[in-house]
């Protein structure tokens, strides 16, 4: 036998050992204050690697803030001092030496900052710990959530700097991926739809507006970030609502433009921004939104969601839907899925000598 998703996958000069990856998933674990705030400590350390030594080919570090404001809760994780990098530094290189591909999510929150740990609650972070968010529109997330200040354009330019300056120590921190958060209705995704985004400037309105400050981040990001290494841009391909969301046909559109904007890989989730959304939730529900992308633009792309059985992985990159898989809650359960996947599959894994008496 043999499998497509053990198969390596080269994106310019990088090539990763199969395709069966991590994606970025917040542990909420980091200190709130002080000279640690949002620094990776020894759960992140444990947290990633043993999924590395599970057999992952990329491990995509989750959503890291650009600044402190753009955190999702006060425990997420930071990229925007030394203290951090170095701390990261350390997960990098460990991933690495598993002979996965060491990978990080940037990120800012926009209206969604400044919330609760998931196991607190979903509402907003108690007075001590939290902050005023920022958004396109003074538009609250949801009943109950803090309306957020409106960002001035000064203050666009300056978060577009703080992504360029967060994918420079991300590379300085031994990142070989880095992945752009536009989904799930954090800052980028809230310019994209008009859900979220009510503006009547040049950030707002029309598509070409709406799309401006992402763009904008993935030029900084590209200037900064090695031209032999890729970029990857995750996206909700629609908002899930009936009218005034982001559609699928605008995902289409605007992998189009990421593709010429450098971007190498599109991570196509969906939903995330609020609103009366109908999800129909299922195995794979996703999946579709990644390969009409691929078929549509020639962009390669990673599906998400529900994907959780070696055949239904195979199936998805074998049939050409998609060029690698991410696995979420699935890895959560299974720190070594890939590997007991390699092994239903008639694939191999980078294993450490130390887990070689288990294959």
């Amino acid at each position: 036998m043999s499998a497509t998703l053990f198969e390596p996958y080269t994106l310019r000069s990088l090539t990763v050992p199969n395709r069966v990856w991590m994606a970025p998933m917040c542990q909420y674990s980091a200190e709130v204050f002080g000279p640690n705030a949002g620094v990776a400590n020894d759960w992140h350390f444990a947290h990633y690697g043993s999924r590395a030594t599970g057999g992952a080919g990329l491990i995509l570090v989750e959503a890291t803030a650009v600044a402190p404001e753009g955190r999702i809760s006060p425990a997420d994780l930071g990229l925007w001092n030394d203290t951090q990098t170095a701390a990261l530094r350390r997960i990098a290189s460990f991933v690495k030496a598993q002979g996965s591909v060491p990978g990080i999510q940037i990120a800012h929150a926009g209206r969604k900052a400044a919330t609760e740990r998931p196991w607190l609650g979903r509402g907003p972070a108690a007075a001590e710990e939290a902050w005023q968010p920022v958004a396109p529109s003074p538009l609250a997330f949801a009943e109950g959530h803090t309306v957020p200040t409106e960002l001035t354009e000064e203050g666009i330019r300056e978060i577009v700097g703080r992504f360029a300056a967060a994918a420079r120590r991300a590379r300085e921190a031994g990142f070989e991926v880095v992945e752009v958060h536009g989904a799930h209705g954090y800052l980028i995704g809230e310019f994209l739809s008009p859900h979220s985004n009510h503006r009547t400037d040049s950030y707002g309105g029309s598509f070409e507006n709406r799309t401006r400050l992402a763009l904008e981040i993935v030029d900084a990001v590209r200037a900064v970030w090695p031209e032999d290494l890729p970029v990857f841009f995750r996206i909700s391909a629609t908002d899930w609502l009936e009218d005034a969301g982001w559609t699928p046909d605008e995902t289409v559109r605007f992998a189009a433009l990421l593709r010429e904007h450098g971007v190498d890989l599109l991570d196509v989730s969906s939903g995330g921004n609020g609103g009366p959304a109908k999800i129909p939730v299922g195995p794979g529900y996703q999946v579709p939104f990644a390969a009409r992308v691929r078929e549509e633009t020639g962009l390669p792309v990673a599906a998400v969601g529900l994907i959780t059985e070696p055949e239904q992985a195979e199936k998805i990159v074998a049939n050409g839907e998609a060029d690698a898989v991410l696995l979420g809650r699935e890895l959560l359960r299974d720190a070594s899925w890939p590997r007991r996947a390699a092994r239903e599959l008639g694939g191999s894994t980078p294993t450490p000598p130390q887990y070689a008496w288990a294959i």
